[in-house]
């Protein structure tokens, strides 16, 4: 026991103690505030008190003393607090919001909530509250790319033609590649994610290699036609057309949905094409590959599956690629594409039209 701490019970507080501390309609800070004088009148020591509490010797301290000068009143009333810091004036709010807006800090490209704040002569906390108010967010930046495409009107009202009203007695496929997906095997291995704490992976790697995964992403069902190889050229592209003639019935004619990568369009291309009548090809906008619906896919397979993984060589790779779409195809979901070609188009026109106008 401390020295200078003599904790007597007055006559009744005991009672009303123990039914303060019994109660669990009690608010916990009534609650422990009794166990520390009941335990400190029946001569428990500082560190018992703690073991049972989990409160610190200050706050033991303060509540005995509490007691002994003010009794239970004292206990149960928390002391006045201090006034608050006046608030911000509307004139320093817009200033906040000015500077955030129209100035840059020196020797930076956008302003923090410590920067600003010392630059204006307020807290940070005050920056990051008038943020949140207005909806602003200086360390965030979105990227963009408005397509240049001279037919970029007539091929979305193709592709999304193609979504919302597929043809009939046809197959609408999105095709695409996904290239350079590397084989990367972690250097150590990590530890697995428990309570409180992520899991772990070693930042660097040891590359074993890359594949391509071609893939045809069927419309109506949500299926997955997908094949592995070792590079992306035209040869391949047949290849993998190939796969797809023989994966789809024979009589229903295909549309494939591509985008402008030069393999798609060579000679050898166009020549098996040709032999090949039940296949037409639709092509993306240029800078459009959001309107190919297998990104989507790609996206989530990265994400789920690739970001993470370790693989020990490109067989390893392949067949993980390959599980996941066998995975992927014994419960898929139908493409929906809800966006009017009209409203893309406008909403691009307008991106146009505001940036010809700042710059």
């Amino acid at each position: 026991m401390r020295k200078g701490i003599d904790v007597r019970l007055a006559p009744g507080d005991r009672e009303r103690l123990g039914r303060v501390a019994a109660d669990r309609m009690s608010p916990q800070k009534h609650v422990w505030r009794a166990r520390i004088v009941l335990m400190t009148a029946d001569g428990h020591g500082t560190m018992a008190i703690r073991a049972a509490t989990g409160k610190g010797k200050p706050t033991i301290w303060r509540w005995q003393e509490r007691y002994m000068r003010a009794g239970l009143a004292g206990l149960f009333k928390d002391a006045p607090r201090g006034r608050g810091k006046p608030k911000l004036g509307d004139a320093m709010i817009r200033r906040v919001v000015e500077t955030t807006l129209h100035e840059k800090p020196a020797q930076a490209t956008h302003w923090s909530v410590r920067g600003l704040g010392r630059h204006l002569g307020i807290s940070h906390t005050s920056v990051q509250r008038i943020w949140q108010a207005h909806g602003l967010k200086p360390h965030k930046v979105r990227t963009f790319k408005l397509s240049n495409d001279p037919q970029f009107a007539d091929k979305v009202r193709d592709i999304v033609g193609l979504y919302m009203n597929p043809p009939e007695h046809a197959l609408v496929l999105s095709v695409d590649e996904k290239s350079q997906i590397q084989a990367l095997d972690r250097t150590q291995p990590g530890l697995p994610m428990k309570q409180g704490r992520a899991a772990t992976m070693t930042h660097d790697y040891k590359r074993n290699g890359t594949t391509t995964l071609f893939a045809a992403l069927n419309i109506l069902e949500g299926k997955v036609i997908g094949q592995c190889m070792l590079r992306h050229r035209a040869a391949e592209f047949i290849r993998f057309l190939r796969t797809i003639d023989k994966n789809t019935p024979a009589a229903l004619d295909l549309h494939l949905i591509v985008d402008n990568y030069a393999a798609h369009k060579t000679r050898a291309v166009k020549r098996w094409l040709k032999a090949h009548p039940r296949f037409h090809l639709h092509f993306t906008p240029t800078s459009a590959s959001w309107l190919n619906a297998v990104e989507g896919f790609f996206a989530t397979l990265t994400k789920r599956r690739l970001k993470r993984g370790v693989f020990h060589s490109v067989l390893d790779l392949n067949q993980t690629i390959r599980d996941y779409i066998e995975v992927h195809n014994a419960d898929p979901r139908p493409f929906s594409w809800t966006a009017p070609a009209d409203a893309i188009i406008a909403k691009v026109k307008r991106g146009k039209h505001l940036l010809e106008s700042l710059h």
